[in-house]
């Protein structure tokens, strides 16, 4: 098997060489047809959580601007350089070797930590003031202080509304898939017991699987769900 470069996150040909990528991702070539949508749908989720985080930046930039505290930029700032990476690597990257690789431990990883984003995102939509985030308590009230900066913070306020809902959607769709193959708590705990989840040398036997007969889920026993085909969300 060829070796893989990492290829994520992709950085730009000026960058220092000491900057290197940290993953490798390639849904074509590691997740079975099957679940490719789904994944890649999960992924665009985070891709727009992110915007999300950068767009909430600029409209706590308008808040102070028009008024309001400037704690609630730092705070929008330091959601973003923190909230940006670890919910790739925290709940999107569990979910990708997931369906890699048939593991139980990293499913129940990313329905814990996923639930957990969806509550904060919950809380940033609502939008309490003093917390960095432009949701619709703060953008409500600040309509009788200032309109224009009121209507930038309104964008804010829309968009972790709807991240809200997809992240929903999300756990709702990859927990119907994983209970739906038979899938369990106990398949993780069973994993956690015998380090099956790190064993480097089931992840390259997963690996070999996958290059010699293609874009599918490797061999296990019996007992291992076949999780059913991703259907519409």
């Amino acid at each position: 098997m060829a070796e893989r470069v990492n290829n994520f996150p992709p950085l730009p040909r000026f960058a220092p060489r000491f900057l290197k990528p940290c993953f490798y991702q390639n849904v074509e070539e590691e997740i079975p047809p099957p679940h490719r949508q789904l994944v890649r749908r999960v992924y665009n989720l985070w891709i727009l959580y992110s915007a999300t985080l950068c767009v909430n930046v600029v409209s706590c930039i308008a808040w102070w601007a028009g008024g309001g505290s400037g704690v609630n930029f730092g705070l929008s700032l330091l959601w973003l350089i923190l909230f940006s990476p670890c919910s790739y690597t925290c709940w999107f990257r569990p979910l990708y070797k997931a369906f890699r690789a048939d593991s139980s431990f990293n499913f129940m990883a990313f329905f814990f930590v996923c639930f957990l984003q969806c509550v904060l995102v919950i809380i940033q939509a609502v939008g309490i003031s003093g917390w960095g985030a432009c949701g619709w308590i703060a953008t409500v009230m600040f309509f009788s202080y200032n309109v224009g900066s009121a209507v930038v913070m309104l964008f804010s306020a829309l968009l972790f509304s709807l991240v809200a809902v997809l992240m929903v959607l999300a756990l709702y769709r990859v927990h119907r898939l994983y209970r739906g193959g038979g899938g369990s708590m106990q398949r993780a705990q069973e994993e956690w017991s015998s380090g099956a989840w790190k064993s480097a040398s089931a992840r390259e036997a997963g690996f070999n699987a996958i290059s010699v007969s293609g874009p599918s889920l490797p061999q296990y026993p019996a007992a291992v769900p076949s999780y059913p085909e991703s259907g519409p969300w």
